[in-house]
Protein backbone atom coordinates (compact mmCIF):
# COMPACT_ATOMS: atom_id res chain seq x y z
CA UNK A 1 0.00 0.00 0.00
CA UNK A 2 0.94 3.62 -0.75
CA UNK A 3 1.14 5.67 2.12
CA UNK A 4 -1.03 8.98 2.47
CA UNK A 5 -0.71 12.28 3.31
CA UNK A 6 -3.27 14.33 4.61
CA UNK A 7 -6.43 15.50 2.78
CA UNK A 8 -6.51 12.08 0.92
CA UNK A 9 -3.31 13.05 -1.44
CA UNK A 10 -1.20 9.78 -2.03
CA UNK A 11 1.91 9.94 -1.92
CA UNK A 12 4.00 9.14 -4.47
CA UNK A 13 0.97 8.18 -6.60
CA UNK A 14 -0.73 8.62 -9.79
CA UNK A 15 -1.38 12.09 -9.05
CA UNK A 16 2.06 13.14 -7.79
CA UNK A 17 3.35 12.04 -10.58
CA UNK A 18 0.85 14.42 -12.44
CA UNK A 19 2.04 17.35 -10.67
CA UNK A 20 5.49 16.72 -11.45
CA UNK A 21 4.68 16.16 -15.04
CA UNK A 22 3.06 20.00 -14.77
CA UNK A 23 5.96 21.22 -12.87
CA UNK A 24 8.45 19.95 -15.61
CA UNK A 25 6.46 21.83 -18.09
CA UNK A 26 6.26 24.92 -16.53
CA UNK A 27 10.12 24.14 -16.16
CA UNK A 28 10.41 23.59 -19.98
CA UNK A 29 8.45 26.50 -20.31
CA UNK A 30 10.52 29.10 -18.63
CA UNK A 31 13.85 27.79 -20.08
CA UNK A 32 12.13 28.34 -23.52
CA UNK A 33 12.01 31.99 -22.19
CA UNK A 34 14.85 32.47 -20.91
CA UNK A 35 17.37 31.01 -23.48
CA UNK A 36 15.47 31.87 -26.71
CA UNK A 37 17.20 35.18 -26.69
CA UNK A 38 20.27 32.58 -27.39
CA UNK A 39 19.21 32.41 -31.00
CA UNK A 40 18.87 35.81 -31.48
CA UNK A 41 22.19 37.50 -30.46
CA UNK A 42 23.27 38.68 -33.89
CA UNK A 43 20.21 40.23 -35.44
CA UNK A 44 19.75 42.04 -31.64
CA UNK A 45 23.46 42.87 -32.37
CA UNK A 46 22.23 44.83 -35.84
CA UNK A 47 19.66 46.04 -34.58
CA UNK A 48 20.69 47.18 -31.55
CA UNK A 49 24.25 48.23 -32.24
CA UNK A 50 25.78 46.45 -29.15
CA UNK A 51 28.62 44.14 -28.32
CA UNK A 52 29.04 40.41 -27.67
CA UNK A 53 30.00 41.24 -23.92
CA UNK A 54 26.88 43.25 -23.60
CA UNK A 55 24.71 40.66 -24.96
CA UNK A 56 26.58 38.38 -22.42
CA UNK A 57 25.37 40.63 -19.70
CA UNK A 58 21.76 40.82 -20.93
CA UNK A 59 22.01 37.05 -20.71
CA UNK A 60 24.17 36.84 -17.76
CA UNK A 61 23.79 39.19 -14.99
CA UNK A 62 20.48 41.75 -16.73
CA UNK A 63 18.44 38.18 -16.11
CA UNK A 64 20.45 36.83 -12.87
CA UNK A 65 20.83 39.60 -10.81
CA UNK A 66 16.65 40.22 -10.12
CA UNK A 67 16.75 36.31 -10.38
CA UNK A 68 18.87 36.17 -7.17
CA UNK A 69 17.67 39.21 -5.35
CA UNK A 70 13.65 38.08 -5.33
CA UNK A 71 14.79 34.32 -4.81
CA UNK A 72 14.94 34.57 -1.14
CA UNK A 73 11.74 36.54 -0.01
CA UNK A 74 10.23 34.14 -2.90
CA UNK A 75 11.44 31.09 -0.86
CA UNK A 76 10.90 32.25 2.60
CA UNK A 77 6.96 32.41 0.97
CA UNK A 78 7.37 29.04 -0.72
CA UNK A 79 7.95 27.44 3.02
CA UNK A 80 5.06 29.55 4.53
CA UNK A 81 2.75 30.01 1.39
CA UNK A 82 0.53 28.67 -1.22
CA UNK A 83 3.01 27.29 -3.49
CA UNK A 84 0.74 26.89 -6.17
CA UNK A 85 -0.58 30.65 -6.26
CA UNK A 86 3.15 31.48 -6.06
CA UNK A 87 4.07 29.73 -9.56
CA UNK A 88 0.70 30.59 -10.94
CA UNK A 89 1.85 34.46 -10.13
CA UNK A 90 5.43 34.06 -10.94
CA UNK A 91 4.26 32.41 -14.24
CA UNK A 92 1.95 34.97 -15.10
CA UNK A 93 5.00 37.80 -15.33
CA UNK A 94 7.92 35.69 -16.67
CA UNK A 95 5.19 35.33 -20.21
CA UNK A 96 4.08 38.92 -19.87
CA UNK A 97 7.81 40.02 -19.60
CA UNK A 98 8.68 37.81 -22.25
CA UNK A 99 5.83 39.33 -24.59
CA UNK A 100 7.52 42.48 -23.23
CA UNK A 101 10.90 41.63 -25.16
CA UNK A 102 9.03 41.93 -28.19
CA UNK A 103 8.10 45.55 -27.84
CA UNK A 104 11.70 47.17 -26.77
CA UNK A 105 13.53 49.48 -28.91
CA UNK A 106 16.34 49.92 -26.89
CA UNK A 107 19.20 47.67 -25.53
CA UNK A 108 17.76 49.61 -22.09
CA UNK A 109 14.20 48.75 -22.96
CA UNK A 110 15.42 44.79 -23.35
CA UNK A 111 17.55 44.89 -19.98
CA UNK A 112 14.19 45.75 -18.15
CA UNK A 113 12.20 42.92 -19.69
CA UNK A 114 14.53 40.65 -19.01
CA UNK A 115 15.01 41.45 -15.69
CA UNK A 116 11.21 40.99 -15.09
CA UNK A 117 11.67 37.75 -16.58
CA UNK A 118 13.93 36.86 -14.00
CA UNK A 119 11.77 38.08 -11.20
CA UNK A 120 8.85 35.95 -12.57
CA UNK A 121 11.25 32.57 -13.34
CA UNK A 122 12.37 32.94 -9.40
CA UNK A 123 9.15 31.88 -7.94
CA UNK A 124 9.49 28.30 -9.77
CA UNK A 125 11.87 26.55 -8.67
CA UNK A 126 11.74 26.93 -4.49
CA UNK A 127 8.19 26.34 -5.19
CA UNK A 128 8.04 23.33 -7.04
CA UNK A 129 11.02 21.57 -5.39
CA UNK A 130 9.28 22.08 -1.97
CA UNK A 131 5.93 20.52 -3.81
CA UNK A 132 7.53 17.54 -5.02
CA UNK A 133 9.08 16.77 -1.64
CA UNK A 134 5.84 16.62 -0.06
CA UNK A 135 4.35 14.57 -2.60
CA UNK A 136 7.16 12.09 -2.49
CA UNK A 137 8.64 9.99 0.69
CA UNK A 138 12.29 10.48 1.55
CA UNK A 139 13.79 7.58 -0.89
CA UNK A 140 11.97 8.55 -3.58
CA UNK A 141 12.48 12.53 -3.93
CA UNK A 142 15.66 12.33 -5.74
CA UNK A 143 13.98 10.35 -8.60
CA UNK A 144 11.10 12.94 -8.60
CA UNK A 145 13.55 15.51 -8.75
CA UNK A 146 15.25 14.46 -11.21
CA UNK A 147 11.95 14.16 -13.58
CA UNK A 148 11.30 17.77 -13.14
CA UNK A 149 14.92 18.78 -13.94
CA UNK A 150 14.80 16.76 -17.27
CA UNK A 151 12.47 20.31 -18.20
CA UNK A 152 16.01 22.30 -17.75
CA UNK A 153 17.42 20.26 -21.02
CA UNK A 154 14.29 19.34 -22.62
CA UNK A 155 13.35 23.30 -21.95
CA UNK A 156 16.73 24.22 -23.60
CA UNK A 157 16.44 22.07 -26.46
CA UNK A 158 12.59 23.80 -27.14
CA UNK A 159 14.36 26.49 -27.31
CA UNK A 160 17.01 25.95 -29.88
CA UNK A 161 15.11 23.61 -32.28
CA UNK A 162 11.52 25.05 -31.74
CA UNK A 163 13.14 28.02 -31.65
CA UNK A 164 15.34 27.53 -35.25
CA UNK A 165 12.08 26.93 -37.04
CA UNK A 166 10.31 30.21 -35.95
CA UNK A 167 13.51 32.41 -36.65
CA UNK A 168 13.98 31.02 -39.83
CA UNK A 169 10.13 31.15 -40.43
CA UNK A 170 9.84 34.59 -39.11
CA UNK A 171 12.87 35.96 -40.95
CA UNK A 172 11.61 34.90 -44.48
CA UNK A 173 8.43 36.47 -43.79
CA UNK A 174 7.02 39.30 -45.93
CA UNK A 175 6.19 41.92 -42.68
CA UNK A 176 5.72 45.27 -44.80
CA UNK A 177 2.21 46.32 -44.57
CA UNK A 178 0.41 43.58 -42.54
CA UNK A 179 -0.03 43.97 -38.54
CA UNK A 180 3.95 43.37 -37.71
CA UNK A 181 5.33 45.66 -39.84
CA UNK A 182 6.97 47.74 -37.36
CA UNK A 183 8.58 44.51 -35.59
CA UNK A 184 11.82 43.33 -36.50
CA UNK A 185 11.77 39.63 -36.74
CA UNK A 186 13.58 39.40 -33.66
CA UNK A 187 10.73 40.57 -31.68
CA UNK A 188 8.01 38.43 -33.26
CA UNK A 189 10.36 35.52 -31.94
CA UNK A 190 9.54 37.07 -28.62
CA UNK A 191 5.97 37.17 -28.44
CA UNK A 192 6.16 33.24 -30.54
CA UNK A 193 8.10 32.42 -27.30
CA UNK A 194 5.90 34.13 -25.06
CA UNK A 195 2.67 31.68 -25.77
CA UNK A 196 3.31 28.58 -23.98
CA UNK A 197 3.40 30.14 -20.60
CA UNK A 198 -0.73 30.53 -21.13
CA UNK A 199 -0.81 26.69 -20.91
CA UNK A 200 1.40 27.02 -17.84
CA UNK A 201 -1.09 28.85 -16.12
CA UNK A 202 -4.00 27.21 -17.21
CA UNK A 203 -2.74 23.73 -15.91
CA UNK A 204 -1.18 24.81 -12.66
CA UNK A 205 -4.79 25.67 -11.85
CA UNK A 206 -5.29 21.85 -11.77
CA UNK A 207 -2.53 21.03 -9.27
CA UNK A 208 -3.47 20.67 -5.91
CA UNK A 209 -1.45 22.56 -3.05
CA UNK A 210 -0.14 19.48 -0.70
CA UNK A 211 -0.29 19.45 3.00
CA UNK A 212 3.50 19.40 4.20
CA UNK A 213 5.32 17.12 5.06
CA UNK A 214 8.44 16.47 7.51
CA UNK A 215 11.43 14.52 5.49
CA UNK A 216 14.42 15.77 7.62
CA UNK A 217 13.54 13.02 10.08
CA UNK A 218 12.61 15.32 12.86
CA UNK A 219 9.25 16.50 14.31
CA UNK A 220 7.23 18.32 11.51
CA UNK A 221 6.96 22.55 13.05
CA UNK A 222 3.37 24.05 13.37
CA UNK A 223 4.71 27.28 13.32
CA UNK A 224 3.84 28.58 9.92
CA UNK A 225 7.36 30.61 9.52
CA UNK A 226 10.55 30.49 11.12
CA UNK A 227 12.40 33.02 12.56
CA UNK A 228 15.65 33.66 9.77
CA UNK A 229 17.84 33.42 12.63
CA UNK A 230 16.78 29.31 12.95
CA UNK A 231 17.45 29.49 9.42
CA UNK A 232 20.87 30.69 9.69
CA UNK A 233 21.79 28.38 12.58
CA UNK A 234 20.63 25.80 10.30
CA UNK A 235 22.91 26.70 7.44
CA UNK A 236 25.89 27.80 9.99
CA UNK A 237 25.95 23.72 11.42
CA UNK A 238 26.02 22.60 8.16
CA UNK A 239 28.12 25.45 6.59
CA UNK A 240 30.48 22.76 5.16
CA UNK A 241 28.21 20.68 3.09
CA UNK A 242 26.20 23.55 1.90
CA UNK A 243 29.34 25.92 0.94
CA UNK A 244 31.14 23.25 -0.93
CA UNK A 245 27.21 22.31 -2.43
CA UNK A 246 27.03 25.69 -3.21
CA UNK A 247 30.34 26.00 -5.03
CA UNK A 248 30.26 22.66 -6.63
CA UNK A 249 27.35 22.58 -8.35
CA UNK A 250 27.28 26.70 -8.86
CA UNK A 251 30.39 25.74 -10.90
CA UNK A 252 28.52 23.21 -13.19
CA UNK A 253 26.27 25.40 -13.71
CA UNK A 254 28.60 28.13 -14.97
CA UNK A 255 29.70 25.25 -17.38
CA UNK A 256 25.68 24.37 -18.09
CA UNK A 257 25.31 28.11 -18.95
CA UNK A 258 28.12 28.86 -21.02
CA UNK A 259 27.06 25.92 -23.31
CA UNK A 260 23.67 26.80 -23.14
CA UNK A 261 23.92 30.33 -24.04
CA UNK A 262 26.78 30.16 -26.71
CA UNK A 263 27.54 27.25 -27.97
CA UNK A 264 24.59 27.41 -31.45
CA UNK A 265 26.37 30.94 -32.06
CA UNK A 266 29.98 29.12 -31.81
CA UNK A 267 28.77 26.63 -34.28
CA UNK A 268 27.62 29.13 -36.77
CA UNK A 269 31.04 30.99 -36.45
CA UNK A 270 33.22 28.18 -36.12
CA UNK A 271 31.64 26.13 -39.43
CA UNK A 272 29.78 29.16 -41.16
CA UNK A 273 26.74 27.32 -40.95
CA UNK A 274 23.10 29.14 -40.50
CA UNK A 275 21.92 29.99 -36.72
CA UNK A 276 18.66 27.79 -37.71
CA UNK A 277 21.22 24.62 -38.45
CA UNK A 278 23.24 25.57 -35.67
CA UNK A 279 20.88 25.26 -33.18
CA UNK A 280 19.00 22.65 -34.45
CA UNK A 281 21.91 20.83 -33.92
CA UNK A 282 22.45 21.35 -30.32
CA UNK A 283 19.00 21.12 -29.68
CA UNK A 284 19.00 17.57 -30.83
CA UNK A 285 21.65 16.89 -28.35
CA UNK A 286 19.98 18.79 -25.67
CA UNK A 287 16.22 17.24 -25.82
CA UNK A 288 17.81 13.62 -26.05
CA UNK A 289 21.07 13.29 -24.06
CA UNK A 290 20.35 15.97 -21.80
CA UNK A 291 16.71 15.17 -20.92
CA UNK A 292 18.06 11.71 -20.20
CA UNK A 293 20.75 12.50 -17.98
CA UNK A 294 18.65 13.99 -14.82
CA UNK A 295 16.59 11.28 -15.05
CA UNK A 296 19.96 8.98 -15.30
CA UNK A 297 20.85 10.81 -12.35
CA UNK A 298 18.16 10.01 -10.14
CA UNK A 299 18.29 6.31 -11.08
CA UNK A 300 21.88 6.13 -10.56
CA UNK A 301 21.88 7.92 -6.91
CA UNK A 302 18.84 5.92 -6.19
CA UNK A 303 20.28 2.76 -6.98
CA UNK A 304 23.84 4.02 -4.99
CA UNK A 305 21.97 4.52 -2.23
CA UNK A 306 20.10 1.17 -1.91
CA UNK A 307 23.80 -0.55 -2.48
CA UNK A 308 24.87 1.29 0.96
CA UNK A 309 26.45 4.80 -0.18
CA UNK A 310 24.69 7.28 2.02
CA UNK A 311 25.97 9.99 -0.15
CA UNK A 312 25.13 9.10 -3.57
CA UNK A 313 23.80 12.35 -4.64
CA UNK A 314 27.18 13.91 -4.32
CA UNK A 315 28.98 10.87 -5.02
CA UNK A 316 27.20 10.32 -8.34
CA UNK A 317 27.33 13.79 -9.43
CA UNK A 318 31.46 13.34 -8.49
CA UNK A 319 32.13 10.65 -10.99
CA UNK A 320 29.92 12.26 -13.92
CA UNK A 321 32.13 15.21 -13.87
CA UNK A 322 35.53 13.20 -14.01
CA UNK A 323 34.20 11.38 -16.99
CA UNK A 324 33.05 14.95 -18.11
CA UNK A 325 36.14 16.98 -17.59
CA UNK A 326 38.33 15.89 -20.74
CA UNK A 327 35.47 16.21 -23.22
CA UNK A 328 34.51 19.56 -21.93
CA UNK A 329 37.65 21.12 -23.54
CA UNK A 330 37.28 18.86 -26.41
CA UNK A 331 34.26 19.69 -27.72
CA UNK A 332 34.41 22.87 -28.77
CA UNK A 333 37.42 22.80 -30.33
CA UNK A 334 36.88 19.90 -32.62
CA UNK A 335 37.92 20.59 -36.20
CA UNK A 336 34.87 19.67 -38.45
CA UNK A 337 30.56 20.40 -37.44
CA UNK A 338 30.30 16.30 -37.32
CA UNK A 339 33.64 15.74 -34.93
CA UNK A 340 31.96 18.83 -32.79
CA UNK A 341 28.60 17.32 -32.47
CA UNK A 342 29.71 13.89 -31.66
CA UNK A 343 32.12 15.05 -29.28
CA UNK A 344 29.49 18.06 -27.42
CA UNK A 345 26.96 14.68 -27.32
CA UNK A 346 28.51 13.31 -24.09
CA UNK A 347 29.16 16.94 -22.68
CA UNK A 348 25.92 17.04 -22.92
CA UNK A 349 24.39 14.34 -21.57
CA UNK A 350 27.55 14.02 -18.29
CA UNK A 351 26.50 18.19 -17.66
CA UNK A 352 22.63 17.30 -17.10
CA UNK A 353 23.62 14.37 -14.92
CA UNK A 354 23.74 16.58 -11.50
CA UNK A 355 20.98 18.53 -12.09
CA UNK A 356 18.52 16.92 -10.71
CA UNK A 357 20.93 15.94 -8.20
CA UNK A 358 22.13 19.18 -6.40
CA UNK A 359 18.37 20.47 -5.20
CA UNK A 360 18.02 16.71 -4.21
CA UNK A 361 21.08 17.13 -1.69
CA UNK A 362 19.15 20.04 -0.16
CA UNK A 363 15.76 18.89 -0.09
CA UNK A 364 16.76 15.85 2.13
CA UNK A 365 18.71 17.41 4.28
CA UNK A 366 16.40 20.74 5.06
CA UNK A 367 13.97 20.79 7.50
CA UNK A 368 10.39 20.89 5.92
CA UNK A 369 9.67 24.90 6.84
CA UNK A 370 13.48 26.20 5.59
CA UNK A 371 13.55 23.95 2.08
CA UNK A 372 12.54 27.06 0.11
CA UNK A 373 14.59 29.63 1.67
CA UNK A 374 17.83 27.29 1.95
CA UNK A 375 16.91 26.24 -2.11
CA UNK A 376 17.09 29.94 -2.79
CA UNK A 377 20.48 30.29 -1.31
CA UNK A 378 21.81 27.96 -3.47
CA UNK A 379 19.98 29.01 -6.45
CA UNK A 380 21.33 32.45 -5.06
CA UNK A 381 24.73 32.01 -5.25
CA UNK A 382 24.52 29.20 -7.94
CA UNK A 383 22.98 31.80 -10.40
CA UNK A 384 25.56 34.39 -9.46
CA UNK A 385 28.13 31.92 -10.54
CA UNK A 386 26.24 30.98 -13.73
CA UNK A 387 24.58 34.12 -15.21
CA UNK A 388 27.24 36.14 -14.30
CA UNK A 389 30.43 33.93 -14.83
CA UNK A 390 29.13 31.71 -17.56
CA UNK A 391 27.42 34.12 -20.60
CA UNK A 392 30.43 36.54 -19.52
CA UNK A 393 33.61 35.00 -19.58
CA UNK A 394 32.85 32.84 -22.64
CA UNK A 395 33.37 36.40 -25.04
CA UNK A 396 36.02 37.75 -22.83
CA UNK A 397 37.67 35.55 -23.39
CA UNK A 398 37.68 34.86 -26.67
CA UNK A 399 38.03 38.62 -27.24
CA UNK A 400 40.45 40.10 -24.24
CA UNK A 401 42.71 36.44 -24.05
CA UNK A 402 42.72 34.82 -27.16
CA UNK A 403 42.24 38.49 -29.72
CA UNK A 404 39.73 37.70 -31.53
CA UNK A 405 35.65 37.83 -31.16
CA UNK A 406 35.26 34.93 -32.64
CA UNK A 407 37.45 32.42 -30.76
CA UNK A 408 34.31 31.54 -28.52
CA UNK A 409 35.45 27.90 -29.27
CA UNK A 410 38.20 28.53 -26.79
CA UNK A 411 36.05 30.84 -25.04
CA UNK A 412 34.12 27.92 -24.03
CA UNK A 413 36.42 25.09 -23.71
CA UNK A 414 38.46 27.53 -21.05
CA UNK A 415 35.43 27.93 -19.00
CA UNK A 416 34.52 24.27 -19.31
CA UNK A 417 38.18 23.33 -18.75
CA UNK A 418 38.16 25.48 -15.45
CA UNK A 419 34.81 24.65 -14.19
CA UNK A 420 34.10 21.72 -14.41
CA UNK A 421 36.96 20.12 -12.57
CA UNK A 422 37.16 22.97 -9.86
CA UNK A 423 33.50 21.90 -9.19
CA UNK A 424 34.62 18.29 -8.73
CA UNK A 425 36.51 19.46 -6.02
CA UNK A 426 34.45 21.39 -4.39
CA UNK A 427 31.58 18.11 -4.14
CA UNK A 428 34.23 16.22 -2.67
CA UNK A 429 34.92 18.53 0.04
CA UNK A 430 30.88 18.23 0.64
CA UNK A 431 30.55 14.67 0.31
CA UNK A 432 31.75 13.63 4.14
CA UNK A 433 29.40 15.76 5.80
CA UNK A 434 26.30 14.92 3.49
CA UNK A 435 26.87 11.06 4.43
CA UNK A 436 26.92 11.86 7.96
CA UNK A 437 23.96 14.00 7.48
CA UNK A 438 22.07 10.96 5.47
CA UNK A 439 23.64 8.03 8.14
CA UNK A 440 21.78 10.15 10.94
CA UNK A 441 18.77 10.98 9.24
CA UNK A 442 18.08 7.73 7.16
CA UNK A 443 16.43 7.77 3.57
CA UNK A 444 12.51 6.01 4.95
CA UNK A 445 9.52 7.95 5.61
Amino acid sequence: MKDRAPRDIEINGRYAWYVVGVLMFAYIVSFIDRLILGLLIQPIKESLQVSDIEMGLLAGIGFALFYTVMGIPLGRLADSGNRKWLIIAGASMWTLMTAASAFAESYTHLLIARIGVGVGEATLTPAAMSMIADYFSRDRVSRAIGTYSIGLYLGAGVALLGGSVVVQAISGMDLSGGAFSSFAPWQLAFLAAATPGIAVVLLMLTVREPPRQELSGAVADARVTLPLREVFTFMGANRRLLVGHFIGYGLVGTAVTAYLVWAPEMLRRSFDIPIGTAGFAYGMLLVTLGALGPFIGGWWAQRAATRGEPDAEIAVSIRALVWLAPFAIAGPLMPTLTSAVIVLAPVVFLLSIPQGLAPAVLQLVSPNRMRGQVLSAFVLCAVIFAYTIGPTAVPFAASRLFGDEAALDKGIALVGGLCVPLGALALAWARRPFGEAMRAGGRSG
